[in-house]
């Protein structure tokens, strides 16, 4: 992939420079994106953190390779459902960088099964990801946010956590995902004198690689899914990036225990 060419940024709050990041889920998909966004911002330090040390490390080459000036890219193996795996994450960022100003909570996954059918050891395995996993991150980040005087944890959510989404079921996700969105309202309000915001971004369908896969199984569900949002069409990841930015940056500095959805109007209606 070509270096991106540099840009000035239209306003110095949105400025990721000098922050450290990090993002789980980050080797590949929106998790990916949102590192490319951190890049445009002007984020020169950053952590991916997926399950596959392996697949972490190619993520960091391609962002590299991505960046427009030099980069200090790490990439950490972290299975987010096992809490001693995120709090090692954690202490080997802060062996490399020092500190850590902005988390992405985007490790997450999605079955498609009847609830009468959902087998329970699918169930529980999405809730230890979806959920569980978020809180460790939060809380690890929390632990290391707090000594330094702040930091922005922004927890991706869905617009699943507000509507139900047909034609696909997905009770468990749905569930999940909304106990993600209040979960960053109540660590918002516990954490916010300690200067650590913690904000929710909920995307609507996205048009991801692994979406496109599945939807060019079944282009019926693409149209269902085109057709019930007031856009007429599905976001591209790089949809996301703003809102990312933002949420990290300094640009939100008041903002806390909000969530910013990014679905086309989804649930306007």
């Amino acid at each position: 992939m070509a270096a991106r060419s540099s840009a000035p940024i239209a306003m110095p709050s949105f400025s990721m420079q000098g922050k450290v990041c990090m993002v789980t889920g980050a080797a590949r998909g929106l998790g990916l994106e949102f590192c490319r966004a951190f890049i445009q911002a002007g984020c020169t330090t950053l952590a991916v953190l997926d399950l596959k040390l392996s697949e972490t490390g190619e993520a960091a080459v391609e962002l590299a390779n991505y960046a427009a000036e030099e980069i200090k890219i790490v990439g950490i193996e972290c299975d987010v459902s096992s809490e001693p795996s995120v709090q090692n994450a954690f202490s080997r960022l802060i062996e490399i960088f020092g500190r850590i100003d902005a988390v992405v909570a985007s490790a997450g996954i999605v079955e498609n099964y009847a609830a009468l059918d959902y087998p329970a050891d699918r169930v529980k395995r999405l809730f230890d990801v979806n959920v569980h996993g978020v809180f460790y991150t939060a809380r690890e980040a929390a632990r290391h946010m707090i000594p330094q005087g702040g930091g922005s944890i922004i927890l991706i959510s869905s617009m699943s956590a507000n509507i139900v989404n047909i034609p696909q079921l997905q009770t468990p996700y749905n569930a999940s995902k909304a106990a993600v969105k209040h979960m960053a309202a109540s660590l918002a309000v516990e954490w916010a004198k300690e200067g650590v915001r913690v904000n929710t971004l909920s995307p609507g369908y996205m048009s991801t690689k692994l979406t496109k896969t599945l939807l060019e199984q079944d282009n019926e569900l693409k149209k269902t899914w085109e057709s019930l949002t007031p856009m007429g069409r599905m976001g591209e990841p790089e949809d996301l990036a703003g809102a990312i930015v933002f949420l990290a940056s300094d640009a939100s500095k008041f903002m806390t225990g909000s969530e910013i959805r990014v679905d086309g109007g989804y649930c306007a209606i």
